[in-house]
């Protein structure tokens, strides 16, 4: 008992380290700003080198002329001091010139430099977005089955061959594992160790020692129940340094329980043994989850692959690809919009080359500015707050401002037939790596009766949702109980009512924003109200109409 307590001590004594929060991931236009900052730091550090080379020049000049003046004159110091501009110029230079050679010394040469890194810091990335890119990247790991080598080394699908990219060194593999470890994700904690214990037996330099990442790696091991491994690593780590002290005693512990747990396995009948094998394949199924793991992100995550249900072909043939004046409006009669069905139930609809690139470059202008962390309506309070599921940035942006945003909702307005005065704003949205917005309605639910009160133009009738970029990989736009997937494409808008004739909530529309992989998501999206819409689109009797 007190051999197991010791062990437990050792091992709780590397638990409590660490300890972090989340925060979401920095979208892509101040990511894109933080290169820059960087590349003036980099030409303010230069400056600053080639300063400390100049004065060095000057310092060595300097000493290569004393030196042979010296070494002469050290030959005869009797002839040599013997001549009077010789003995005068001794004079001086001991009197003045070896204290201007001292100022030249002194002089710090780092002032420009940090004085421009005092002023850049205040835009840096702190300690919470560094934990937030490393979350991003294991939120990635996940969703699209990513194994760490192909991270490490940055070959990702949809990569872009001629961007230049830095592989991650065993250092930043390591750091992940230590975030990893300090939310006690043990699952994620194993495979960046492993990682880093790949890359420095291949040879890798790192300032990470294997001793520290082998402590690290047997007890994130040993929290999912892998005694036997556990064991092998704190050996390997025994081989290298054989007085660690919590190696020795955690050591003694696995031996203990792992002694213990061969016992009762092999005083236990079969139906015992069978239950335990089912229990340790259901472990392994679940290993790598979160806590809070439901059925639908499974689904959730399916989709974002591209791994959907596919319709049949009756289904299929159902769908097309047409020209739309939306009943002989005059604007579209002789220049119709492009109009292509993505879906069947719920009826989603794309519409081609509704944006175009300048107007797209304008709406990023206006929002860039005032992008904050992106909210969603509290569906008891109705009021809007941040949530955890949704990690993007969004600003609002209303049609007096600019002309722009003026034409595209009233360009909305003429397409879909709806009512944009009672819709909400022109909601612009930026999803950096790692982006996403987990699955959730856009209406407002019958448990949800104060969701839109304080607008008083009733319930989401319907979403447009402008794509404004293209995304390399990932940042699908997926609905899970349906199975759909819809991919952005820059310019494009998808459209799809959020609430039958009769005012009924259809719960087929849940959707969610997939995390981007490679690359940036813009979006823009117009939700249009209940209210206004009572002669654009009749009410009928029939729930499900």
């Amino acid at each position: 008992m007190l051999l197991a307590l010791l062990g437990m001590q050792l091992l709780l004594s590397l638990s409590g380290l660490y300890s972090v929060i989340l925060k979401p991931q920095m979208p892509s236009g101040q990511m894109t700003d933080l290169l820059y900052t960087e590349k003036d730091l980099v030409t303010s550090l230069k400056d600053y080198i080639r300063a400390e080379e100049d004065k060095l020049e000057q310092v060595k000049k300097w000493a290569e002329k004393l030196d042979v003046l010296s070494a002469t004159a050290t030959q005869d110091p009797e002839g040599f001091l013997g001549h009077p501009v010789n003995a005068f110029k001794l004079m001086k230079r001991l009197n003045t010139e070896w204290g201007e050679l001292e100022s030249l010394v002194l002089k710090d040469m780092s002032d420009g430099f940090i004085s421009n890194l005092t002023i850049q810091r205040q835009y840096f990335p702190n300690d919470d977005d560094q934990t937030g890119a490393a979350k991003a990247l294991m939120r990635l790991q996940d969703t699209y089955r990513l194994d760490t080598h192909t991270i490490s080394s940055g070959e990702l699908p949809g990569t872009n061959k001629d961007v230049a990219m830095s592989p991650m060194t065993a250092e930043d593999c390591f750091e992940l594992g230590k975030i990893a470890y300090s939310d006690a994700d043990y699952y994620h904690t194993e495979l960046w160790m492993e990682q880093a214990l790949k890359q420095l037996d291949r040879g890798e330099e790192s300032t990470v020692d294997m001793v520290t990442i082998l402590d690290y790696l047997s007890y994130s091991i040993y929290q999912q129940g892998e005694l036997e491994r556990a064991l092998d690593y704190t050996k390997r780590l025994l081989k290298l340094d054989s007085a660690h002290q919590r190696a020795n005693g955690n050591l003694k512990y696995f031996e203990y329980q792992l002694a213990k747990q061969n016992k009762v396995e092999a005083e236990e009948g079969q139906k015992e043994k069978e239950k335990r094998e089912r229990e340790k394949r259901e472990a392994s199924d679940k290993k790598g989850r979160p806590a809070d793991y439901l059925p639908e992100r499974r689904k959730y995550e399916q989709l974002c692959r591209g791994e959907g249900i596919k319709m049949t072909p009756r289904r299929q043939s159902r769908m097309f690809c047409r020209y739309s004046d939306n009943n002989h409006h005059p604007l579209y009669v002789l220049g119709p919009v492009k109009q292509e069905d993505e879906w069947d139930r719920p009826r989603i609809i794309r519409y081609h080359d509704i944006l175009s690139n300048s107007e797209i470059e304008k709406v990023k202008e206006l929002a860039k500015p005032r992008l904050r962390r992106a909210t969603i309506s509290n569906p008891i309070t109705g009021v809007l707050e941040t949530a955890h599921y949704r990690i993007s940035k969004s600003a609002w942006l209303t049609a007096y401002e600019d002309p722009v945003v003026d034409k595209i909702n009233q360009r909305i307005e003429d397409i879909t037939g709806l009512n944009v005065k009672t819709a909400e704003e022109l909601q612009v949205a930026n999803y950096g790596v790692g982006g996403q917005y987990e699955p959730h309605f856009d209406f407002g639910r019958k448990d949800e009766p104060d969701a839109f009160k304080e607008l008083g133009t009733g319930n989401r009738i319907a979403t447009w949702l402008i794509y404004m970029s293209d995304v390399p990989s990932g940042g699908a736009t997926v609905f899970t109980d349906v199975g759909a997937a819809v991919w952005p494409k820059k310019g494009s808008a998808v459209f799809w009512y959020n609430l039958f004739a009769s005012g009924e909530g259809d719960y087929s529309t849940r959707h969610a924003a997939c995390p981007v992989l490679v690359g940036n998501k813009w979006v823009s999206n117009k939700w249009m109200h209940e209210r206004g819409q009572e002669f654009r689109r009749r009410c009928t009797l029939n729930e499900s109409e």
